[in-house]
């Protein structure tokens, strides 16, 4: 498996786990765990913003953030929209991408000013292990509530889309 396909599967992993995790906020009665949603959509608006940053270090261009979030929660339906739009680009970005483009070098600037240098590649590998770990905070609240988080595991998203991979090998 090449690098470019790899990075293609932990993407489309990460919009699936995306999804699941949106699925199981709405379980989350906004009277009376209004503290925890918002919670949750504070971090969930944090990885929404990096990913927006990376979205802009990618092209070259000025991200416009100071802050790796912003100081308004969205709701949970204009994030989930924002979230799956960007997911989308992602997704569509990888597609025709080269090896020597994904091993490329390109200068950003972080949010408090400071220089950065990563690879494509490893900006987008950034992308995928920032969320997963977000999106793990976000299930612990969820387990405080006593409410069970996604099981949202590389290997479940992989049998779930090839379900051909739970047959025994011959």
């Amino acid at each position: 498996m090449s690098s470019a396909s790899l990075l293609t599967s932990l993407l489309q992993y990460k919009a699936w786990a995306n999804q699941e995790l949106f699925a199981e906020l709405r379980r989350l009665d906004p009277a009376s765990q209004q503290a925890e949603l918002h919670a949750a959509l504070r971090i969930l608006n944090h990885i929404y913003v990096v990913e927006r940053i990376f979205v802009a270090n990618l092209q070259g261009l000025p991200h416009g953030y100071s802050a790796t979030n912003t100081p308004e929660t969205p709701s949970l339906d204009a994030l989930q929209q924002a979230v799956q739009t960007t997911d989308r680009w992602y997704l569509d970005y990888m597609v025709g991408l080269t090896a020597e483009q994904l091993s490329e070098r390109i200068a950003f600037s972080f949010v408090d000013g400071d220089a950065g240098r990563m690879s494509r590649e490893e900006m987008l590998a950034h992308i995928v292990t920032h969320g997963g770990y977000h999106r793990g905070a976000v299930g612990r609240i969820m387990a405080q509530l006593s409410l069970a988080p996604p099981r949202d595991i590389y290997t479940r998203f992989l049998h779930q889309a090839e379900p051909e991979r739970r047959q025994a090998a011959l």
